[in-house]
Parts: structure tokens; C-alpha cells; sequence
């Protein structure tokens, strides 16, 4: 059965090594036949959240007038949410935090949705991406029925496009193909 799927690339670098295991999982889950999107979220106007809770008294609908909205509409919509980060200060994007954060306006209505995590890092220590991952686990512990799926670890890989030649390739390739 055909699913609709939401990459959400943190990456600030178009073509990063985030970016670019989001798109060998994009190709994995389009050629078994999902509906993928990816959302390079560097590229869309997506300010932080304000913690006004304007949202609480206007049906999930925010003060802030950007890109969000309609990111949270396909957020909601999908069946799959992908998670891309590189690993900052053993954190997440902040690209991808402020999307994670803006979700507050309507966050009660995300229901049973897979997850599945990348993330890449300079370091190629063993515990470099527990924070990040931790991280992306979060927000998805506070979404009811949501359920893990796969995690990628690009490790040992700073420099754009030195991803290339990981094992991880592969892993994003084929954790989109089996979905």
C-alpha cells in the first residue's frame, strides 16, 4: 500500500550530506511506489516560534505568517515524517528545531505517524549523534501512536559530499525502499 511520505531535510547546505541522504531515501521510497516530498526547509520562511499561543484560541492556526502553515498541512497529511539533521553541538539543525517547535499549534492532532531519523556528523565517535537523535525522539514521543522505524548514521563525514562513498548511502537507499 502506497504511503505519503514528508522529508524534512534540516540541512543548511542544498546538496549537503544530510541533504543528500534525504534524497537516497526519497529515491528508495519513490521507486517502491510511496508518495515522497522533500522539504529543503533552509530554503522556506520559517521564523521561530514566539510562545504567544495565539494557536491555543484560533484553531491551530498561528500569529506568524510564513512557510509553516503549509509545511504543517503536509506534516499532518503524511503517513511517513523523515528527520534530517547534521549534527550541531550534539543538537539538531536549527532549521529543523524551529519546524519541530512551530508544530506546537497543532501538535495534538498528529496521530500514529512512522518516523525515521538521519543525521551525519564531522565526529565518528559512537555517542556523537545520541544527543541529536535524542533529540528527533522527543518530539516524536509527544505525538500520539507514533512509532520508530530506522535511524541513518552518516558518521566521519564534514566536508559537502563526502557522504558519497558511506555505507549510509546505501541504508537511506534502501530503508525508503522498504518502507
Amino acid at each position: 500500500m502506497s504511503k505519503n511520505v514528508l522529508i524534512l531535510s534540516g540541512s543548511p547546505r542544498n546538496g549537503g550530506n544530510s541533504d543528500t541522504l534525504c534524497e537516497q531515501f526519497k529515491k528508495g521510497a519513490e521507486e517502491a511506489g510511496h508518495n515522497v516530498e522533500k522539504i529543503f526547509i533552509a530554503s522556506k520562511n520559517i521564523a521561530p516560534c514566539m510562545a504567544c499561543y495565539y494557536c491555543s484560541n484560533h484553531d491551530g492556526n498561528c500569529a506568524i505568517k510564513d512557510d509553516m502553515k503549509d509545511i504543517l498541512d503536509k506534516m499532518l497529511n503524511a503517513d511517513v515524517l523523515v528527520l534530517s539533521s547534521p549534527v550541531y553541538f550534539y543538537s539538531i539543525s536549527a532549521q529543523l528545531k524551529a519546524v519541530i517547535d512551530r508544530t506546537v499549534a497543532r501538535w495534538l492532532e498528529f496521530k500514529n505517524k512512522e518516523f525515521y531519523y538521519i543525521m551525519t556528523s564531522a565526529e565518528d565517535s559512537d555517542t556523537v549523534m545520541n544527543c541529536t537523535l535524542e533529540c528527533m525522539r522527543g518530539f516524536a514521543e509527544c505525538l500520539e501512536g507514533s512509532v520508530e522505524k530506522g535511524v541513518i548514521f552518516g558518521k566521519g563525514v564534514y566536508e559537502k559530499g563526502e557522504i558519497q562513498n558511506h555505507l549510509s548511502m546505501q541504508q537511506a537507499y534502501d530503508m525508503g525502499k522498504n518502507i
